[in-house]
C-alpha cells in the first residue's frame, strides 16, 4: 500500500509538471503573510494630544503594504497611512482627534488604547513674533518668541509634537553646520519639545532673549524665555499641535 501512495504522488508531481511545462497549469495564489506587530504607538494608557499620529512597527520588512494597511484600524476615526520605512506604517487623522476621547487601536493581533488631552494647542506667528497657546478653558497665553531667521526660518505648517525633553544636547552638526563653522553650536537646551525630525523645537533660549518678540535669530527652532519654555513644558502632551505661519 507504501509503495501504491508513493507512485500515485509521483505520478500527480510529474502530471503537474508536465502541465507546468506545456502553459496549462492552473495559477495557484500565495497570499503574502503580514510581519507580526512589534509596538504599536501611542503606547496602551497613553494621554497624548489632539494631533498625534498612530505608528504600528512591524518586526520584518512588510511585502503588502496594503494588506497591512487594512489589518489598521483606529476607532472609527477618518485618517490616511504613509509608510515611513518598509516595516513602519504611520496613521494620520483627517482632522485634529476629538479631545478628552478613547481611541482603541487594533493592527492584526496587537492592540492599544489611548486617550487625548483636552485640546492644547500653540500658534507660532512668524511675523509677529509671538507663541500663543490655547488650553480649553484658560485664556490664551502669548509669550515673545523668536523664530528661524533668513536662511535658517521655520518650516511653515501643523506639527504635533514629537517628543519632551528637559534637558538635551543640540549639535550644529545634526543639521549640517560643522563645529567649526562661525554658525556652529554644541550646547545644552532645556524644556524642549521636538517639532521635525529634521531637528525644529521649541525650547528655552536664553541667549536670544533680547530677540524675541522683535526679530528672528534662530536656526529654525522656536526661541522662548526660559520661564516660558517651563511652563510650556509643563503643560504640553506628545501629540499636541504647533502650527507655525508668518
Amino acid at each position: 500500500m507504501r509503495n501504491m501512495m508513493r507512485q500515485l504522488f509521483l505520478a500527480a508531481v510529474i502530471a503537474l509538471l508536465a502541465a507546468v511545462t506545456s502553459g496549462t497549469a492552473t495559477a495557484v495564489l500565495v497570499t503574502p503573510q503580514t510581519a507580526s506587530v512589534a509596538s504599536i504607538s501611542p503606547a496602551n494608557g497613553a494621554v497624548v494630544g489632539i494631533a498625534s499620529p498612530v505608528t504600528v512597527r512591524f518586526t520584518a520588512p512588510v511585502p503588502d503594504r496594503a494588506r497591512a494597511e487594512r489589518s489598521v484600524h483606529v476607532g472609527a476615526a477618518p485618517g490616511s497611512f504613509s509608510w515611513t520605512s518598509d516595516r513602519e506604517l504611520v496613521w494620520t487623522s483627517s482632522g485634529f482627534l476629538p479631545a478628552d476621547s478613547r481611541f482603541t487601536v487594533t493592527a492584526g493581533n496587537a492592540r492599544s488604547e489611548f486617550r487625548t488631552d483636552g485640546g492644547t494647542t500653540a500658534d507660532a506667528d512668524m511675523s509677529a513674533h509671538t507663541f500663543t497657546v490655547f488650553i480649553p478653558g484658560q485664556p490664551p497665553r502669548v509669550m515673545p518668541a523668536s523664530m528661524g531667521k533668513p536662511g535658517r526660518e521655520t518650516p511653515v505648517g501643523t506639527f504635533p509634537v514629537m517628543e519632551k525633553d528637559r534637558t538635551i544636547i543640540f549639535d550644529s552638526r545634526t543639521i549640517g553646520i560643522p563645529l567649526d563653522d562661525p554658525e556652529g553650536y554644541y550646547l545644552t537646551g532645556e524644556f524642549a519639545e521636538r517639532l521635525t525630525s529634521s531637528g525644529v523645537f521649541v525650547h528655552s533660549a536664553p541667549w536670544s532673549v533680547g530677540q524675541q518678540g522683535n526679530t528672528n535669530v534662530s536656526h529654525g527652532c522656536i526661541n522662548l524665555a526660559p520661564a516660558d519654555a517651563e511652563w510650556y513644558y509643563d503643560n504640553v502632551s506628545v501629540g499636541d499641535p504647533v502650527t507655525t505661519h508668518w
